[in-house]
């Protein structure tokens, strides 16, 4: 096959995609006997012309000849595949996975391929009780602190833009994409150079990841919170596991447990201190959510090509160091909404989602500013405790039952509190209440975010608008810890393995996905 790079084609060209290779290569549209897209971009940097860029995989009549004649853009095409490692394994114990979110389903969908039959734990629900149960909330305000848009199966990834981006050249992204073609998300996610999913794709997606861990003999128990694990000699010898329903506790013997632990996990956090695990303080982000109209976005990014019905919703990342001290856009959701991420009673987080159109009135992004370890205590868990003190001052700024304290950007940097919303309509559920942010965050976070208000509006201009809306606390974006483990990732205590996200190894659906996949290398490695 022969790839085909930096093929632009204009967002309202309706010619053949056949007929544009052929003209690409000097060949007629007849010798192409397939091709495929690899990657799909768009390119907005001229906002008079903006077009779509193409690379393909093309199979075609005399390939030799073509590549001997050195056209630009054209190159043999090598398809490297990941295979996993290990199959038809068995053995007398069961590895215990703790977590349902990317990292302890990848995990336990690949030791389940290999035969070793895992035994997944989740506090939260599964996907479907877990999506009533979120709703419910953002209707009534009645919080379950067991699953939650935190806490369940899929973890916090389910309930958000679920993008699929990872900075890593790895040979598993390409492998876990297909894995999620296969369990059910649209096949334009192997190509696009920005693929997501969306929350109503993710749900069919884990759920059917689930259902092959057990057709393959793997167990998966919701409902069901590590409590307690006793070690002897530096060794994992077994888990207690609750069940949040009724209370009711068992005793598991294990010497493999796979701590796939989400960035909310906070009491998992102190169990892990209590119990003399390794731990270290790590940077992490704060701050809050800011939120336009969809078409206004739109219009900042496209300008006189924002009514094509062809572009996608318009998304931004933007960044800027007022003071020496990094803000940054983050998790931003073109046609999404801010929904309520509280997974503790009286603490108000924000969080963003969106479905897979992307069409809904508003788009709004995490504005965040990083925090370092010499901003907090000296305790290991001193940030966490930063992120809750900052969400109990949310709550009480919203008034109780999880409603919001929300800010015009104008009001903002005045310094002075909103009475009512202009042009920009809040989508918060269970709904806000306007104040003044200066009284619920950190003095140098609030700073932080205005001067970077301004910096960020010379980098797109527009983007400081009057009747923008800030929403806070935005407190969950990542771990403000991380276990250490070693290069088999195993913690100080031998037989505990500690990925993903909240462990502090990874930063999205794909990463966490990855890191999962590599822990099960290294457990069925080891049988």
């Amino acid at each position: 096959m022969i790839k085909l790079t930096n093929v632009k084609v204009a967002v309202d060209d309706r010619t053949a995609t056949e007929t544009i290779i052929a003209a690409k290569l000097g060949v007629k549209a007849a010798d192409i006997t397939e091709y495929r897209i690899l990657r799909k971009s768009l390119d907005a940097r001229k906002k008079g012309s903006v077009c779509y860029v193409y690379s393909f995989a093309v199979c075609v009549k005399g390939e030799s000849g073509i590549l001997k004649k050195n056209l630009k853009n054209v190159s043999p095409y090598d398809d490297k595949v990941y295979t996993f490692p290990y199959q038809n394994l068995s053995s007398d114990t069961r590895p215990v996975i703790v977590g349902t979110g990317p990292a302890g389903l990848f995990c336990a969908l690949m030791l389940a391929r290999s035969g070793l039959k895992p035994i997944v734990y989740d506090r939260g629900e599964s996907v479907d009780n877990r999506t009533h149960t979120v709703e419910k909330f953002r209707n009534t305000g009645e919080l379950n602190i067991n699953s939650n848009v935190q806490f369940g199966e899929g973890g916090a990834g389910t309930f958000s833009d679920g993008k699929l981006t990872c900075g890593v050249n790895d040979v598993r992204t390409p492998f876990v994409l297909k894995e999620f073609v296969m369990a059910g998300a649209p096949e334009e996610i192997l190509y696009s150079s920005k693929p997501h999913v969306g929350t109503d794709y993710l749900k069919t997606v884990v759920k059917n990841i689930r259902k092959e861990i057990e057709a393959l003999g793997g167990e998966v128990n919701f409902n069901s919170c590590l409590t307690d694990f006793e070690i002897d000699d530096g060794r994992l010898r077994a888990v207690e596991i609750t069940d949040v329903l009724t209370g009711d506790m068992h005793t598991h013997k294990c010497s493999c447990m796979i701590a796939a632990l989400g960035h909310s996990s906070r009491d998992t956090y102190e169990l892990f201190m209590q119990k003399g695990i390794e731990m270290m303080k790590k940077p992490f982000s704060v701050g809050v959510r800011i939120e336009h109209k969809r078409e206004y976005i739109n219009l900042l990014q496209y300008k006189d090509n924002h009514l094509a019905e062809t572009l996608p919703a318009a998304d931004y990342k933007l960044s800027c160091h007022p003071g020496g001290r990094g803000v940054y856009t983050f998790c931003m959701c073109p046609g999404g909404e801010v929904v309520c991420g509280s997974s503790e009673e009286g603490g108000v987080v924000t969080n963003g989602m969106s479905y897979y159109a992307r069409d809904m009135e508003n788009s709004n992004s995490a504005l965040l500013v990083s925090v370092y370890p010499e901003d907090t205590g000296e305790e290991i868990l001193s940030g966490m405790y930063l992120q809750r003190d900052m969400e109990s001052k949310a709550f009480e700024a919203g008034g109780g039952g999880y409603i919001a304290p929300c800010q015009r950007v104008g009001d903002f940097l005045a310094k002075r509190a909103t009475t009512s919303p202009g042009d920009v309509k809040p989508s918060y559920l269970p709904g806000v209440r306007y104040t003044n942010l200066w009284e619920v965050l950190p003095e140098f976070v609030a700073e932080s975010l205005r001067l970077a208000l301004v910096e960020l509006n010379d980098k797109m201009r527009g983007f400081c608008l009057d009747d923008a809306l800030l929403t806070g606390v935005e407190t969950r974006s990542s771990a403000p810890v991380r276990i250490v483990r070693d290069e088999y990732m195993c913690s100080s205590v031998k037989g505990i393995y500690p990925i993903g996200e909240g462990a502090g190894y990874a930063g999205g659906i794909m990463s966490a996905a990855m890191d999962g996949i590599k822990c099960a290398e290294i457990i069925a490695g080891m049988v």
